[in-house]
């Protein structure tokens, strides 16, 4: 790290520290002991620019407040029923740990509906696995490994992709945006497997959006990607969709210790318990009340959206003209609003 890199550390270091004790109440939770590392991480998502760096992070820990983020590992999604609901058409979880100690997470991608629950008890869900990562995950594996550990790696699965999935827009894209602005440089690498060929379509809409960093960490893989896997994580961590060439991500592919999807996976288990035990112990929930923890979400820039969208419908209509699907596709647009 050069003498820039160190002085903008210490610049926005000083500049934390002017806050008030809410918001160093919050900090301390993300940082979780690693103070320096989670200002890097902001600052990388800023180019290194201070002032944007600050800006995110003062919006991040503001949005945890107003939020009760701090809080949400105590909110369970209940019944039991839906959070089986969710696990059953919002295809994520942990498969286990590469080489060095990052966790694995598997994302279904192809076959995920978001069609069980509501957009708030989706994006209750993902943050409360985001915290779970960053609370739980993360520390046990840099006690583990005698250093710290602060970033994950993510299997892509593509299985199943179809053009009915871009119905899910604008919940992935709600799901992308608290990624990009309060989960800031969580993630190592993006495999993406099992990509079928409509993919090769999306990717060139989307490719072109990100930035350089962010496209230096995908990595498009052969078929289940397997033989290019096993090179950083052992055989029993990888997702049960790369076992085997064609085995998919379905959720009825392999039994439940197997499929980290599944609600009765350990790795759901122990988090759904955590979250109950987090919730008696704060007498939030005596008895537990239905209901979901809605999160305010801020609105992606119009400008960026139209473009996705229009790209997107450029594409849709270059594959029908290929394949003779012109007709079926000419009425075809996407809601992103």
């Amino acid at each position: 790290m050069g003498i820039a890199s160190q002085d903008a550390i210490k610049l926005l270091s000083a500049l934390v520290a002017e806050v008030d004790e809410s918001l160093k109440a919050t900090f301390q939770n993300i940082h979780q002991g690693y103070p320096t590392e989670t200002l890097v991480r902001f600052l990388k998502a800023r180019e290194w620019s201070i002032p944007n760096a600050h800006k995110m992070l003062m919006d991040c820990l503001n949005w945890r407040i107003q939020n009760r983020i701090d809080e949400i590992l105590a909110k369970p999604i209940i019944p039991a029923d839906l959070n089986r609901g969710i696990r059953d058409s919002q295809l994520v979880g942990l498969s286990g740990y590469t080489k060095d100690g990052h966790p694995v997470f598997a994302i279904g991608v192809g076959l995920s509906t978001y069609d069980k629950a509501s957009v708030n008890h989706y994006v209750q869900s993902h943050i409360q696995m985001n915290e779970y990562r960053d609370l739980v995950i993360l520390p046990a594996s840099t006690k583990k490994c005698g250093r710290h550990v602060a970033t994950c790696v993510k299997v892509l699965d593509m299985t199943g992709l179809k053009l009915s999935a871009l119905c899910q827009i604008k919940l992935l894209t709600i799901i992308s945006t608290i990624d990009d602005l309060n989960y800031p440089e969580k993630t190592e690498t993006y495999y993406i497997v099992n990509a079928p060929c409509i993919f090769s379509a999306c990717w060139k809409v989307v490719k072109p959006l990100l930035q350089e960093r962010t496209r230096r960490k995908v990595r498009i893989l052969q078929g289940c990607g397997r033989d290019e896997l096993l090179k950083i994580m052992d055989y029993a961590s990888l997702p049960h969709f790369c076992k085997r060439e064609g085995s998919g991500s379905s959720q009825h592919s392999s039994s439940g210790s197997d499929n980290c999807f599944s609600f009765d996976h350990h790795f759901h288990q122990q988090l759904y318990s955590f979250i109950k035990q987090q919730a008696l112990r704060r007498e939030l929930a005596a008895p537990l009340k239905q209901g979901c923890f809605h999160v305010d979400v801020p609105e992606p820039d119009p400008k960026g959206v139209n473009i996705v969208k229009t790209a997107i419908e450029s594409q849709l209509h270059k594959i029908g003209d290929r394949n003779g699907l012109s007709r079926s596709l000419s009425g075809l647009k996407i809601n992103i609003a």
